[in-house]
């Protein structure tokens, strides 16, 4: 089966299809948008997509902050 939906004469999504979305960053951690990003997608212009393109890379260390586990719940 062939994906024709991202073979479009347009900037490609940096979707990966990979869609979880981090409780704590609020970015997909596939793609590394915004919820609003991916929905307004389609209806973007080729230079608001390229922004956005520009910027994922900055989005990635927001994914590897720990939101605590086992460390933050012991009782010194």
């Amino acid at each position: 089966m062939e994906d024709t939906v991202w073979k479009r004469d347009e900037i490609e999504s940096p979707c990966i299809k990979v869609c979880v979305v981090h409780p704590a960053a609020r970015i997909c951690t596939g793609c590394l948008r915004t919820l609003d990003e991916i929905a307004g997608w389609g209806r973007m212009t080729a230079e608001a997509r390229r922004e956005i393109m520009d910027r994922l890379e900055e989005r990635r260390p927001l994914l590897s902050q720990r939101r605590g586990g086992r460390a933050r719940n012991r009782v010194a």
